[in-house]
């Protein structure tokens, strides 16, 4: 039996991974000395609380999963007999894959006869959310490990992400943003165009003053980049900005029409760390990113 795996980082919910029959790994964040574990140290994300302490100064920092919870996870398939295909995040973006990695090795020189295979994705939150929906439905339709591991070599590339954020304090101390000058932060009003690339790394791309020239400036990459983009899931993630997403949403319906398929979602917490309060992002079927 091959058992699928997601993690938060992609905003999996624990509603989505039983679709799918999927585990589900939580990546974890830290206030002050406390380590949290979405979905495992409470049932329901309330986003509007948590990006609401970020808005009144709170600062909280990432961290990688212990390896041997990974251990404890990954032990239990594989004991089990069963294989084991994980969608994950961006490698590019975490070292918990080193740990990762370090564990599965150790457990199949244990269990010779046990696969684990990675997907990775190059991307998170809703970049990694539809190419995990991908995977789940492709499984649904009995599709092997092979046939989904042969779809991924291109397969991810077609799902785009663009996003902007308000609050630039959060990513500058991330660092996790390639190209984002210090110094645009001091610009009122200035929102960064950031996406995905291929490497599944932030990047910034431009910037724009202004909500709404920011929306039309992530409409433009989905007008010039769209492939085919009513056929398939679109997807918004959102740091407690309900605005924004009606925006986006009203111009997604305006122009794809009112029968598209939008899936509008709280950015998880752990990725929300680094994004910070009011940051919003799209993610559609592309024809690369």
């Amino acid at each position: 039996m091959l058992k699928l795996f997601g993690d938060t980082d992609m905003d999996v919910t624990p509603e989505i991974a039983k679709r799918y029959n999927a585990g589900l790994i939580s990546m974890p964040y830290s206030i002050g000395e406390d380590t949290i574990y979405p979905y495992e140290d409470f049932e329901v994300f309330e986003s509007k609380e948590f990006y609401d302490q970020l808005r009144g100064g709170l600062m909280p920092t990432t961290c990688a999963v212990n390896p041997e919870k990974y251990r404890e996870i990954f032990e239990a398939e594989f004991s089990a007999g069963n294989d084991i295909l994980y969608v994950h995040f961006s490698a590019a973006m975490s070292s918990t894959f080193d740990f990762m990695t370090t564990v599965v090795d150790e457990l199949l020189q244990k269990y010779p006869e046990r696969r684990f295979y990675a997907l990775d994705t190059r991307g998170i939150s809703i970049a990694s959310l539809a190419v995990f929906e991908h995977v789940g439905e492709m499984l649904k339709e009995g599709k092997s490990v092979e046939e989904i591991l042969d779809w991924a070599k291109e397969g991810i590339y077609h799902w785009a992400t663009y996003y902007f954020a308000e609050d630039l304090n959060f990513f500058k101390r991330s660092g996790r943003v390639s190209g984002l000058a210090a110094s645009m932060g001091t610009l009122i009003g200035v929102r960064p165009i950031i996406f995905m690339d291929a490497d599944g790394k932030m990047k910034t791309i431009g910037k724009e003053r202004g909500r709404v020239k920011a929306v039309d400036r992530v409409m433009k990459y989905v007008d010039e980049l769209g492939d085919d983009v009513a056929a398939h899931r679109i997807y918004i993630a959102h740091c407690d900005a309900p605005e924004s997403a009606a925006m986006f949403k009203a111009r997604l319906i305006e122009r794809f029409g009112e029968d598209i398929d939008l899936y509008i979602t709280p950015l998880n917490p752990t990725a929300g760390c680094h994004c910070g309060p009011s940051s919003i992002g799209v993610c559609f079927h592309a024809i690369h990113r």
